[in-house]
């Protein structure tokens, strides 16, 4: 499959604000790579653009959740760019929690902004994709979409459902001028696990030193990372592993499919417990 070159044409990224997002807009803004960034949050939104110089930048404030918001703020962005070869997909959020803790509207929010969103801005966007002469879509995915660690059900659902998606659409593509793939990070220092919900039944106490315990674990710099991300994406990857916590858990998954969580339990302990009162 050629190499995509993503110089001189535009890249859409949801989740734009902060966290990889900004980090890949930094980056393809430098290369001279047009970019329409997409966030909910307007201010953070505004000040990460505002950092970016020397090509064509778009900004659209959006909730992903709103299927008629997102696929007006498609329609924009098409007349904003006239060619767009890359949509990558960095928008989600994180739940600590147990299945006895959280509510079901809690799971339903997770899963509407982590899959949801990813489906409903990658529709949206197919035509615009199809319209270039080659394009590439990456999904972030997570390494939770490869083991699923306990209290937290659902982000490991959204995001095993997401790696579905982003597999089944890749094979539904095939033969086209759009490739598919996805991106598996783990151990970024982004701050997602720290800046994300936990269940509302849930101490926030106990949340907080969860957080800093699987915070204190990531070790991948989240430049290296987003440098990685637009590799995968010039390179058409269908599979990306990002951050060398995620190349280990991809092999003991794949060596002890079964039985990978008593590996993974106790160095986990301290970022999944959520009963144990904070002394």
């Amino acid at each position: 499959m050629k190499r995509l070159d993503l110089t001189g044409s535009t890249t859409v990224i949801t989740g734009a604000a902060n966290g990889m997002g900004a980090h890949i807009a930094r980056l393809l803004a430098a290369r001279g790579t047009h970019l329409a960034l997409l966030d909910h949050d307007r201010a953070a939104l505004d000040a990460a653009a505002a950092d970016l110089d020397g090509t064509r930048v778009t900004t659209h404030v959006v909730d992903l959740r709103d299927d008629d918001a997102v696929f007006a703020t498609a329609d924009a962005i098409r007349a904003a760019h006239p060619q767009i070869n890359a949509l990558i997909t960095c928008a989600g959020s994180s739940m600590l929690g147990s299945l006895d803790q959280l509510t079901m509207e809690e799971m339903r929010w997770l899963t509407d902004v982590n899959l949801w969103g990813t489906v409903s801005i990658t529709k949206a966007m197919l035509p615009a994709l199809r319209a270039a002469p080659a394009a590439h879509i990456t999904h972030f995915a997570s390494v939770y979409a490869l083991a699923a660690p306990a209290g937290r059900i659902p982000y490991a659902m959204s995001k095993f459902a997401v790696r579905g998606f982003s597999e089944a659409l890749r094979h539904e593509l095939e033969g086209t001028t759009v490739s598919v793939g996805a991106v598996y990070p783990a151990g970024v220092r982004t701050g997602i696990i720290l800046h994300g919900r936990y269940a509302a039944a849930l101490d926030p106490a106990i949340a907080a030193r969860a957080a800093q315990a699987q915070a204190a674990m990531y070790h991948t710099d989240p430049a290296d990372a987003a440098a990685l991300i637009i590799r995968a994406t010039e390179r058409r990857a269908a599979r990306t592993m990002v951050g060398r916590e995620a190349r280990l858990i991809d092999a003991l998954v794949r060596l002890a499919p079964s039985a990978y969580w008593r590996v993974m339990r106790r160095p986990l302990r301290a970022a999944i417990d959520t009963t144990t009162p904070v002394a």
